[in-house]
Parts: C-alpha cells; structure tokens; sequence
C-alpha cells in the first residue's frame, strides 16, 4: 500500500496522556470485543449469519473491520461515538485539545480512507455508531448481505 492509499492520516506527536490515571483509563480501552459490537453480533449469530471478527477483508492492508462476511464481501464497523467523532456525541476532552483535535481528526480520515479503499475493491461498507439500536444495525447487515451474496447458479 502506497502513501496515496492511506490517505494523508499522520499520526499526531506529544504526549497522548494529560496523566497517569487517563493513561491508565484509556489503555483499558477495547480496540475489539466491545458490547455495541457483542449485541449485534449476538443477533447476526441467532439469525443464522456466520461471519470473522477483527480480520482484515484486503490482503497486505493493515485495516481491520469489526465484522466481515468474506463470500459477500461485507465489512461492517461499529465506530465508537468518542474516537471516531460523532456528531451527536463527541465532546472534544479540555485537556491536551491539540493533541485530541490530531486524533480524532486522524481517526476520521482514516475511516475515509479505509471506506474507499474497500468500495475500490468491490466490498460494501457498513458503518454504525455504538449508539445505534444493535437490532437495527442487525437487521441493515443481515438484509446487505443477503442482498450481495451470490445465488443459486443455473444449471
């Protein structure tokens, strides 16, 4: 993947942390596994979709989608309201505010980026806010890949 792949995200410099105890509170942060992504995939799951977690739908790109159904080509994300912006949630922390701008500014083009490079190659991108009722995002994910798998073939 080249530069122009990966958009213009650079990651910010300077401490990421305006104390120990926030240090300590974001490391403990879930990068995978978290309960938006748990209740819709108990849903996908009792309705009979099998799917990959934290996987990567492109070879050789380092960008993991939540959940991928890999024979329809769907990549679902379950954006956290604080680290991907939303706009109904986010509130930009006091604290260390250039640092945070940087971030979540960072975050947001990247999950640009990542979009495009996956619609480039034919997957759909699904992305829901973990605010979202999980039984609604459930039912958007099970109807996009119903709708793009592939069909019985004629005989």
């Amino acid at each position: 993947m080249t530069k122009e792949d990966a958009g213009s995200w650079v990651r910010p410099t300077g401490s990421w942390a305006s104390s120990a105890a926030n240090r300590t509170s974001m490391q403990g942060n879930r990068s995978r596994d978290t309960k938006p992504e748990l209740a819709i995939r108990k849903l996908l799951h009792a309705a009979g979709l099998r799917y990959r977690v934290d996987r990567s739908p492109l070879k050789g790109v380092r960008r993991r989608a939540d959940i991928i159904f890999g024979p329809a080509k769907v990549a679902v994300f379950v954006d956290g309201c604080f680290w991907h912006g939303c706009p109904e949630h986010f509130v930009p922390p006091k604290t260390n505010p250039g640092y945070w701008d940087g971030k979540i500014g960072g975050n947001r083009e990247r999950d640009r980026a990542t979009d495009a490079l996956l619609t480039a190659a034919g997957w759909s991108v699904l992305r829901y806010w973990e605010h979202e009722s999980p039984e609604d995002c459930a039912r958007r994910i099970a109807d996009e890949v119903a709708a793009r798998r592939p069909g019985p073939t004629a005989r």
